[in-house]
């Protein structure tokens, strides 16, 4: 419902006059005109991004020749031979993405390695010069029918670099991509989403030649042509480019899964791009670019065995949840293939166990049953006796902008009104923005009534759902012992030796343990350097060296440091025992 549904527009525009006069808001003759109506209040979706937003959760699907070579970048020298997949399924794919709440499935059809799964006309590095199907297999084509059967929807990624072809770096090549993205927009029906990576040029094999290659990532590409030539193939289809090019969705600037608290669906159409802009969004952004949280269920996007045991918790899925779907943001989950052609068993149950948590947190809302009061800038919900909860949502129109800018919820604890815990301080005294859907986690209170107050607006806020839900409590799956760990970080591979782990919030941290393979010395960190940063841009180097005779013994290996501030630490290893993927069993993280 619309939080000022109770009021004449006459009236709402008096009220909502008044109440920015009381609050000492700036009063402008702009802000005027749109409490007298509901038009667009500064940027607002388009139909494809509004029906985008609905999606809420799809999945990524990370496979390729990676997968056969225990790697995440490929060189682009890989033997073709090594594609010969025993039990390739892309039904399974399909049914247990489904399972796992997933409405659409993003598949990397064409990784950095320049190996392409469909059996593309314009080069021979690809599945019709492989063991598998005797050439005549096309894993693209499986899976965008598979998507058709099950009611998902079907999208590609196609790398803009690529270290086989022998062009790259040139003009040639540019052409090139856009033929082989053509037979992916013109050959497989409806594709909803477009992904090009943003890791461009480097060191490849390009034909032989085994040298690094450097584009200008901003001119190179010549991106508003190809995106002329998406929109005209495929008119329906969102665009992710995470380049100085602004395609249809943005980046988040991190892999761990969360996106900001605040998160504004807005960036400039032109100029530079800032990790806090794609993190957090532009308030006065000119052009609606909303996020996409795009992370792995393991600590890879492309399967290695030696993390079966790392596979995501359902506490962490959840929690992944809460700070992307909960924040304004969608969620992209990758489920990586195995050797053997399907998704493995660990990944597709925690997936589906994930789904079910889900529906088992939101099937219930406890505002169904209470009484609903809208006044001015206040909702309040009464449950007529004390009720337990811990999960709020708000929604925004978000056909008409987005409009909040600080808001607050509070409980009525035996007779008192009190600001929930968690749910205080982001920016000031206040939560920030709603958009689409802002999920507000706290701990279980007794309350009989919740309220909503907003605080401030760009313009007359436009709330259509208001609801209250009581959660099953989950603790996060950190071993027990007498020191302190944090228990919501997150990790995964930048690179094949080199580890970030990610909070969502600043942390001081004073030691960090790494618990080797414990049979096998393949990715066995022998020499590491260890960095910390605030920012991900500046990083400052908080211990490095050996870990002494961790081949012969390979038990914990504690790494201990003055205490520093952190949000990102970065383990880098420089040298392996074996191997060129860096390995472990378990790693911690003290904090004070």
């Amino acid at each position: 419902m619309q939080l000022f549904n109770r009021l004449s527009m006459k009236r709402l525009s008096a009220a909502f006059i008044a109440w920015l006069l009381v609050t000492g808001m700036a009063y402008s003759q702009q802000t005027a005109q749109s409490v007298n109506s509901l038009s667009p209040c500064g940027p607002v979706p388009t139909e494809n991004q509004l029906w985008w937003q609905d999606l809420e959760m799809y999945a990524f699907i990370h496979y390729s020749m990676n997968t056969y070579t225990d790697q995440e970048w490929g060189f682009g020298n890989e033997d073709l031979q090594l594609f010969n997949p025993s039990d390739l399924d892309c039904r399974q794919w399909a049914r247990v993405c489904k399972q796992a709440g997933m409405r659409g499935i993003i598949f990397t059809a064409k990784h950095h390695c320049g190996f392409c799964m469909w059996p593309s006309q314009y080069t021979e590095y690809s599945v019709k010069n492989t063991p598998w199907k005797q050439g005549k297999g096309d894993v693209v084509r499986e899976l965008a029918d598979a998507c058709r059967e099950e009611g998902l929807k079907f999208a590609v990624y196609l790398s803009p670099w690529d270290r086989n072809h022998p062009e790259y770096g040139r003009k040639e090549y540019v052409t090139y991509f856009r033929n082989q993205l053509r037979e992916l927009l013109t050959n497989y029906g409806d594709i909803f989403e477009v992904w090009f990576d943003g890791a461009n040029g480097g060191d490849g094999w390009y034909g032989g030649a085994n040298e690094r290659r450097t584009i200008d990532r901003t001119t190179y590409y010549e991106w508003p042509e190809t995106y002329r030539m998406i929109r005209l193939l495929q008119p329906h289809c969102l665009i992710w480019n995470d380049g100085s090019d602004r395609g249809d969705l943005r980046w988040v600037g991190t892999e761990a899964g969360n996106v900001g608290e605040t998160n504004w669906s807005l960036l400039n159409k032109d100029g530079e791009v800032t990790w806090n802009m794609l993190h957090y969004g532009l308030e006065d952004g000119d052009s609606w670019v909303p996020s996409e949280t795009n992370t792995s269920i393991r600590p890879g996007w492309f399967y290695h065995e030696t993390e079966n045991a790392h596979v995501k918790s359902l506490s962490k899925l959840m929690d992944t949840y809460f700070k992307s779907v909960g924040r304004n943001s969608t969620l992209l989950l990758n489920f990586p293939i195995a050797p053997n052609g399907r998704i493995h068993p660990i990944d597709s149950l925690r997936g589906i166990a994930f789904n079910k948590m889900i529906h088992e947190v939101f099937k219930t809302d406890l505002a169904d049953n209470a009484k609903k009061h809208t006044k001015n800038n206040e909702t309040i919900i009464d449950f007529g006796k004390p009720t337990a909860f811990n999960r709020f949502v708000a929604e925004e129109d978000i056909r008409y902008g987005q409009r909040v800018k600080k808001f607050s919820l509070e409980a009525e604890i035996n007779g008192k009104w009190q600001p929930l815990k968690d749910a205080l301080v982001e920016q000031g005294d206040g939560l920030t923005t709603i958009g689409h859907r802002r999920i507000i986690c706290f701990p279980t209170v007794n309350a009989t009534r919740i309220r909503l107050t907003i605080l401030d607006a760009k313009c007359q806020p436009v709330i259509k759902r208001t609801s209250v839900y009581l959660a099953p409590e989950l603790t996060a799956d950190i071993p027990d012992s007498g020191e302190k760990r944090s228990s919501n970080l997150h990790f995964f591979f930048r690179s094949p030796k080199q580890m970030m782990i990610d909070w969502d919030t600043e942390q001081t941290i004073t030691a960090f343990r790494y618990l080797p393979p414990q049979n096998t010395k393949e990715g066995m960190v022998t020499h590491y350097s260890l960095w910390a940063s605030t920012d991900w841009s500046n990083w400052t180097k908080v211990a490095s060296g050996e870990f002494s005779n961790i081949v012969n013994n390979p038990i914990w290996q504690t790494i201990k440091f003055p205490s520093v501030k952190a949000r990102i630490l970065r383990l880098d290893a420089e040298s392996l025992a074996e191997g060129e993927r860096m390995a472990f069993d378990d790693i911690e993280v003290m904090n004070e």
